[in-house]
């Protein structure tokens, strides 16, 4: 195991500990349900663990169309028609194929599912089997495990998981990464090589966060976005990327430079941040505000005397 947590580890910025609890959960035979924010890595951790673990990862979301049946499998019609129902024409679904090849099943937005779904999943959680008519009996293989994941700030489409459910589960719950690790992911998924746009795109991502007139801000993607548009948008516009390395605010950048950012910020994360619903105003007056917060107020505030 201690082979595996480091051959996993190559793979993350910043995600020691939760790579720790989640290795030991599965490895205890534990289902496990993931809880946080979207674009805290939980795919991505989850992923890494099972391709080097070397098991399957079979990956279905849940919606209201996850269907027992469509969890489960069918049989197929064309074949029914002609031979009746039997095992060979049987057309497994996720659950089943995950089960059979010793799998992970990862279910996300896992609230999302109907509730006569995770009822079929409470089965093969509490039993490792499940019984499937006019087939039998399908025994999971001993490292098949449900993984879940869930969204705690998004309620609208969601059912409230069961006390049944969480009885059976081990809970994950993961935020965001610390500022450091953000500049690590966004340099790594970006190529991108200068520090100060590096900096300000995760410091605008964060700072939308923390507002009180927004519900939910963005995730690691936007910062990623933020930095690639600013990138294009510099190159067209000849504007050169600062160099400065700092990561404090930021103080005697080129008017031209926070323009461009201004206008990346605008179209990265516009539709990434959802407002309080008793606030009135729109995600771009309130973009601007951060943006100035960043460029002009907090450096203002930091001047010596």
């Amino acid at each position: 195991m201690r082979q595996v947590r480091r051959r996993v580890a190559r793979h993350l910025v910043g995600r020691a500990r939760e790579l720790d609890l989640l290795l030991a959960a599965v490895a205890a035979g534990r289902d496990v349900l993931l809880e946080g924010p979207p674009g805290t890595s939980k795919s991505t951790l989850l992923r890494s663990l099972t391709a080097e673990w070397d098991v399957p990862l079979v990956f279905v979301e849940g919606n209201a169309d996850l269907t027992p049946t469509r969890l489960v499998g069918h049989h197929d019609p064309a074949r029914v028609l002609r031979e009746d129902y039997t095992p060979d024409n049987f057309v497994p679904g996720p659950l089943v194929e995950a089960m059979r090849t010793g799998g992970f099943l990862y279910v996300e937005e896992f609230n999302r599912a109907p509730e006569d779904t995770l009822n079929t999943l409470l089965t093969a959680m509490a039993e490792r089997r499940i019984a499937v008519p006019r087939v039998g009996t399908v025994e999971a293989l001993p490292t098949f495990r449900l993984v879940a994941s869930m969204n705690p700030y998004d309620t609208i489409g969601t059912t409230r998981l069961s006390t049944s459910v969480h009885d059976r589960m081990v809970r994950l719950a993961i935020g965001y990464q610390d500022a450091e690790a953000e500049r690590g992911i966004v340099g790594r998924r970006t190529g991108l090589e200068s520090p100060r746009l590096l900096a300000d795109a995760v410091a605008l991502t964060r700072a939308t966060r923390v507002r009180d007139d927004v519900r939910q801000g963005s995730s690691v993607r936007g910062a990623i976005d933020l930095a690639l548009v600013a990138a294009q948008l510099a190159a067209m516009r000849e504007v050169p990327l600062p160099d400065e390395p700092s990561v404090e605010p930021p103080r005697g950048l080129p008017e031209e430079y926070t323009d461009v950012v201004l206008d990346a910020l605008l179209v990265a994360l516009s539709g990434r941040i959802f407002l309080d619903e008793t606030v009135e105003t729109t995600p771009e007056a309130v973009l601007r505000e951060i943006w100035e917060d960043h460029f002009l107020l907090q450096p203002s505030v930091a001047e010596p005397g």
